[in-house]
């Protein structure tokens, strides 16, 4: 079966991060992420999360290696006593020297903190390169079928350096209500207007939009996941909850619960 995490954005209040860690755990989901928007820092707003839970994996999906020197995300980690046995740094890399950049930062963290790295990839070079050198694997915005593509290009990358598929997360947006299309076409548009996100929905022929789960209530939600089943080792769920509230959060939580 392919396992649950849930997603949330490194903007969200720290209530709501630690009591919606603690429930995703208590509900079954295998990992917790926030994202790492620019200067934002996911690594440090995972600290609520670990002191609520005490076995959920806890990602950050993905901390941009080109803006950020992988030396302060160790320094972070290490000062925030981050549980490294349960941590999945993820990283992404961009522009002249992107590849040398990612091979570097899976060393650093190997070294710096011993903790499993996850390499996000949206073409078919960036997907070989995170098979040859990530314990994981990010997919963003694509669709199970282009998915399936993008794992073969992982693992014959990871064949080619003569070790095993490392683990594939996709990150899946979710949101629910009467608006939940128009929260998704916002984000996706978002999204679209990055070069590297542009030239992906590009390659797959598809909009933002086609990509995510758009509910009108939990009941749709089971039926709408069910094409990812087997993909992936784990669908992480972006959720984009109507209001920034707690409620609102532990709504999205329910419904995707295994």
């Amino acid at each position: 079966m392919t396992e649950r995490g849930i997603g949330l954005a490194a903007t969200t209040p720290q209530e709501i991060v630690e009591a919606s860690a603690a429930l995703a755990e208590a509900l079954g989901y295998t990992s917790f992420w926030l994202n790492h928007p620019g200067q934002r820092d996911g690594v440090a707003g995972l600290v609520p999360a670990a002191a609520a839970t005490s076995a959920i994996d806890l990602g950050v999906g993905v901390v941009p290696l080109h803006l950020r020197p992988v030396e302060s995300v160790v320094e972070t980690a290490r000062a925030e006593a981050l549980p490294v046995d349960r941590l999945v740094l993820g990283i992404g890399t961009y522009g002249p020297g992107a590849f040398r950049l990612a091979r570097q930062g899976v060393v650093a963290l190997h070294d710096g903190l011993g903790c499993r790295v996850a390499v996000a990839a949206l073409s078919e070079r960036t997907c070989r390169v995170a098979g040859e050198i990530g314990d994981g694997v990010v997919f963003n915005w694509l669709t199970p079928d282009y998915a399936r593509r993008s794992a073969r290009w992982v693992e014959e990358g990871a064949a080619k350096a003569g070790r095993p598929r490392p683990r594939l997360y996709a990150y899946v947006r979710l949101a629910l209500g009467a608006d939940a299309r128009e929260r998704l076409e916002d984000e996706g548009a978002r999204y679209a207007r990055v070069d590297s996100y542009g030239a992906h929905f590009a390659r797959m022929g598809v909009t933002p939009s086609a990509t995510a789960i758009a509910a009108r209530d939990s009941a749709e939600v089971p039926r709408a996941l069910a094409p990812w089943e087997g993909v992936v080792d784990a669908v992480v769920l972006r959720l984009l909850p109507a209001a920034d509230t707690p409620e609102a959060h532990e709504e999205l939580i329910r419904a995707g619960a295994v």
